[in-house]
């Protein structure tokens, strides 16, 4: 390289191409996969007194069993040449259950399935290893890794851009201000919109409600009353706003449990006042912002969360501050390898979890002897995730998230691992989605994207641009409570 390149030249010395997928894929087998085993850690069949806690995961070094019942660790090279799939044994430790008491004696660790591993990752053999190791074992000096091998194939997880989680976005709409939020959970989605028509009338909107509820009413069956509604709120246009609604809506006399019954009444008329009830205590811990919590305790954070969305609605209307554009990068996000392999193992896993339960549950109707380690179907695990792997079908109704990697030159072979690909279908007209924005500058490559109709769809990383692996938001939240922000 010239003179002119000496910083591009230092950086591409120190950093590999497709660090983003091998970071995004360290931090899902470091910090994901236990998040999903948490979350589903309870497995309680239909058998009286009797439930099992999964404890802990811990992955093995890739290897393999031969035809005479030896093991033995394999190389990715080895993997390839015998149409193998490069993948490492998963353990889960486990704790059966009876009458809410744990058995610690009856504790034991049983193999689950095997997971697919990344090429230059934590768990692959070639991290770290030297140019003359690696040529020592038969493998590539100069292979970036980055990608999995399925059944001897090398495929590519390609990045999906999308919207960013959890965050308000306000947007003009003929019949007033929107302010939606794409509530999202590691089990659930759900998408919350606040409404304010051109009069200053709210309405919330969310997956299990048909038409536009009342904002008055939802924060009441929260647990928010007029005073506190009034009392979060500053801008005097904005307070105006909200007087008009408190005036304006009939919930304001009402009691918490008299909103839920309320709210239940609207989705399920003619139906007796204790079904209501609880009907409108699902709806409100279940389907109203899941990110912030799905139990009563965090009814009061989603009550303050609808009022931010309303408030930021008013200040749209008033011109306050402008919309938000949808197209700006910042506003985006990009799910690499690590965040997909959690989205796939996260389904597979609830696959598995419902499997044990049947299995336990046909052991007893049949009078056999329960015993934990025989109700494990290892294959359950391992076949989904190779399946979709193998595919590029992934939950969610996504396509083409996994593709055979691009041998075609050396340089191909680094643009498919960089490759972005935007949700949207290429069908459809989606203009200004398709534009590049001035956002794209550094992050996005403006020039490289396919001719046709995935123009503008399908991106590429620039050369120097790098996508961190994000952190958890409870540390964040925990350190502006500690600095006493919030």
């Amino acid at each position: 390289m010239s003179k002119n390149h000496e910083l591009l030249e230092s950086y591409l010395g120190t950093t590999s191409m497709v660090q983003q997928q091998i970071d995004s894929y360290n931090r899902f087998i470091n910090l994901g996969v236990h998040k999903v085993v948490e979350t589903h850690r309870m497995i309680e069949p239909e058998v009286s007194d009797f439930a099992i806690k999964l404890e802990s995961v811990r992955f093995e070094m890739p290897r393999m069993i031969e035809a005479d019942s030896s093991v033995r660790k394999v190389m990715p090279n080895e993997a390839l040449a015998r149409n193998l799939t490069y993948s490492a044994p998963m353990y889960l430790t486990y704790v059966p259950m009876i009458s809410g008491i744990e058995k610690k004696d009856a504790m034991g660790e049983v193999f689950v399935g095997e997971l697919p591993v990344m090429v230059k990752s934590d768990l692959c053999y070639t991290k770290g290893m030297s140019r003359e190791q690696l040529s020592a074992a038969g493998e590539d000096p100069d292979d970036p890794g980055g990608y999995f091998i399925i059944r001897g194939i090398e495929r590519a997880l390609i990045g999906i851009e999308d919207l960013a989680p959890n965050r308000v976005m306000c947007n003009k709409r003929d019949d007033g201000i929107v302010a939606r939020v794409l509530s999202t959970s590691l089990t659930f989605k759900s998408r919350c919109t606040v409404t304010r028509d051109n009069y200053g009338m709210f309405t919330v909107l969310f997956p299990t409600a048909t038409k536009g509820i009342d904002l008055i009413l939802v924060l009441r069956a929260l647990g928010l009353g007029q005073k506190e509604v009034l009392e979060n709120v500053t801008n005097e246009d904005i307070k105006n706003d909200f007087m008009l609604n408190i005036a304006e809506s009939k919930a304001v006399e009402m009691t918490p449990n008299e909103g839920l019954e309320e709210l239940g009444k609207i989705s399920a008329p003619a139906q007796p006042k204790a079904y209501q009830h609880k009907r409108g205590s699902v709806q409100v811990d279940t389907y109203i912002l899941p990110h912030l919590g799905i139990d009563a305790k965090s009814r009061m954070n989603k009550a303050r969360f609808l009022l931010h969305m309303a408030a930021r609605a008013s200040l749209v209307a008033y011109g306050y501050t402008k919309e938000d554009d949808r197209d700006h990068y910042a506003n985006k996000r990009v799910r690499l390898a690590g965040d997909l392999v959690e989205e796939l193992f996260n389904e597979a896993f609830k696959a598995f979890s419902k499997d044990i339960k049947y299995h336990i549950e046909r052991t007893t109707a049949r009078g056999r002897r329960l015993t934990v380690r025989t109700s494990i179907n290892p294959d359950t695990l391992t076949e989904k995730i190779k399946y979709a792997m193998g595919t590029g079908s992934w939950p969610g109704g996504h396509v083409g998230v996994s593709q055979v990697l691009d041998r075609m030159n050396f340089l191909s072979s680094l643009a498919h691992l960089r490759r972005v690909k935007s949700p949207l279908t290429k069908k459809h007209a989606h203009f200004k989605a398709r534009d590049v924005h001035g956002t794209h500058i550094g992050k996005i490559c403006p020039s490289e994207t396919p001719e046709g109709q995935e123009v503008g769809l399908t991106r590429y990383l620039a050369i120097m641009s790098k996508v961190t692996v994000g952190t958890e938001e409870t540390m964040v939240e925990d350190k502006l409570k500690e600095l006493k922000l919030i």
